[in-house]
């Protein structure tokens, strides 16, 4: 595989914005860039969300700040619901978003087909964990891809080497118990998809085993704050922050640490930190 040479620069801030009021605190702290659901098609169903019109409210703040607005649209999607896609698909079109995250190819088709303006983000959701599938979705024309959350460093940093394409790395917040997208748990215990945006979360359950009771299931939050560096100069283009169901004040205060350690100079960052 040829080398592509990636010069580090600063990244992207990303904050999740599940509600109104996480997306002011994530503007107040810093964020270069939030990630929002809608009220449909949003892998977080049970986040607050938006409808299209505050959506594009918010997209209108964010940019009068130089800010972006990323919208996610990751679902998978049913047949009956693609003229749906269409309509929404057209008014984010028109309200500028900056990016549309999304697992479904069928959406990524109708984007390319008639929305080539939107950029398409690939989801996490797709379990994209190697340099041939960034590069696939590169040669389709995804513009970044969210890479899977249980990737070592060692991985981002071969990936990295072997393309151009952005590449978004989750930096703190929760670890899915499964591999990316591919977590039926939540489907088979009580019928509710996760990749219909309406995870149950049974992982995070206390089971009982061999008579002993324990939250066998439940990873533990993950945090890279230490790892900022390595991931910068393995050329990471977006750092970004899990939460859509957390609260503003988790928000601001994990967007408030990252963009400190992020501001600071170079040989800085350990006392950032």
């Amino acid at each position: 595989m040829q080398d592509s040479t990636r010069k580090p620069r600063k990244p992207e801030l990303l904050s999740p914005a599940g509600s109104l009021e996480a997306f002011f605190a994530a503007m107040e702290k810093g964020a270069d860039a939030v990630y929002a659901g809608l009220t449909e098609f949003s892998a977080r169903a049970k986040a607050r969300n938006f409808t299209l019109s505050r959506m594009e409210r918010i997209i209108a703040y964010a940019h009068s700040l130089h800010r972006k607005v990323y919208v996610t649209l990751n679902t998978l999607v049913k047949e009956q619901e693609l003229p749906r896609v269409v309509e929404v698909l057209a008014a984010l079109s028109g309200m500028g978003a900056d990016g549309v995250i999304l697992q479904d190819m069928g959406v990524f088709r109708l984007m390319r087909e008639h929305f080539p303006e939107l950029p398409a983000h690939a989801s996490t959701q797709m379990t994209i964990h190697n340099s041939l599938g960034v590069k696939q979705l590169e040669t389709l024309g995804f513009s970044r891809v969210v890479l899977a959350r249980e990737l070592h460093l060692d991985e981002i940093r071969s990936i990295a080497r072997n393309t151009t394409m952005d590449l978004e790395c989750f930096i703190h917040g929760a670890l899915c118990f499964s591999y990316s997208g591919q977590c039926y748990f939540s489907s088979f215990l009580g019928g509710h998809s996760g990749n219909r945006g309406r995870c149950a979360q049974p992982c995070r359950r206390l089971y009982r085993y061999r008579g002993k009771e324990g939250y066998y299931f439940s990873t533990n939050d993950f945090s890279s704050i230490d790892l900022l560096p390595e991931l910068i100069d393995a050329g990471v283009t977006s750092f970004k922050i899990e939460g859509r169901m957390k609260s503003a004040e988790y928000v601001a205060c994990v967007v408030g640490a990252y963009r400190m350690v992020l501001d600071a100079p170079a040989g800085r960052r350990e006392e950032a930190v």
